[in-house]
């Protein structure tokens, strides 16, 4: 019985499309008939937006909160260098169209693996090709059609904006007293929808993660970055101050004992 290879598949999930993952997922399956790592790297945005994605394809996500050109692909690199030491794949596949990857592809071709490359068709040039044992390009299937309604909406505002002056000009025939009163709900509305703010992509990437700090309550900072690390969204050495570091804006820490506040929770 010839023994199953083990494969490890990367994803660079802000280099391809959603169908494009989905596509080397099932080729990488067909080929070797198991994957036994799967991860795709992206920042918060994406990880949000292709979370239903990465549950149906058994993807762990790989969240990178830092800025910066090139982030991601560095966080994978870093990654698969270490993953290749300590699991020793026989395989190792990439899903990316970059050719900033081929440094990494020579290394892991060292480290005695067999690197196979799937990328995006039309965005693969032939120096990303050239550096792999073996390189397939996936065709992109295109974005999904704008719902037919879309030009009934846009009627509507039009017609919306023409009325719009007519009843500037027009008398109006309420009273100061009544006039005050439809403008305050108005302005309560506005300045509750103000304060209202939703968490930015990373802020809610983390309140997955760690629910019990969407009640705005004082969570122990232990209890949270274990919830981090368990999610993948923290390192096994990665420091949760630091983290929080970048979004002082969003969460307080507070110190003797360590805890951590989210400040978007609504007042109670």
């Amino acid at each position: 019985m010839t023994p199953t290879l083990r494969v490890m598949l990367l994803i660079d999930a802000d280099n391809v499309s959603a169908d494009v993952i989905e596509q080397a997922v099932q080729r990488t399956m067909a080929e070797h008939g198991a994957i036994h790592v799967r991860r795709a790297y992206c920042n918060a945005e994406t990880a949000l937006k292709q979370q239903t994605l990465f549950k149906r394809l058994s993807v762990r996500p790989m969240v990178n909160l830092s800025s910066g050109k090139n982030s991601t692909d560095i966080a994978l690199a870093v990654d698969a260098v270490d993953l290749v030491i300590a699991e020793r794949p026989d395989v190792v596949v990439l899903v990316s169209s970059d050719s900033d990857f081929a440094p990494l592809v020579i290394r892991l071709r060292e480290k005695g693996c067999r690197v196979c490359g799937l990328g995006q068709q039309g965005k693969t040039g032939e120096e990303t090709v050239a550096v792999y044992d073996e390189f397939t390009d996936l065709r992109h299937h295109g974005a999904p059609v704008a719902p037919a309604a879309a030009p009934a909406r846009k009627a509507a505002a039009k017609v919306a904006a023409k009325r719009a002056p007519a009843a500037k000009t027009g008398k109006s025939t309420a009273t100061p007293a009544r006039k005050t009163a439809a403008k305050t709900p108005a302005r309560k509305a506005a300045k509750a929808a103000k304060l209202a703010q939703p968490p930015s992509e990373a802020a809610e990437f983390i309140l997955q993660a760690a629910p019990a700090l969407r009640s705005g309550a004082d969570v122990p900072l232990n209890d949270v970055a274990q919830a981090l690390r368990a999610a993948g969204l923290l390192g096994k050495h990665g420091s949760s101050l630091k983290l929080f570091d970048k979004l002082p804006a969003e969460f307080a820490v507070l110190q003797h004992p360590d805890r951590i506040r989210w400040t978007g929770a609504p007042a109670p």
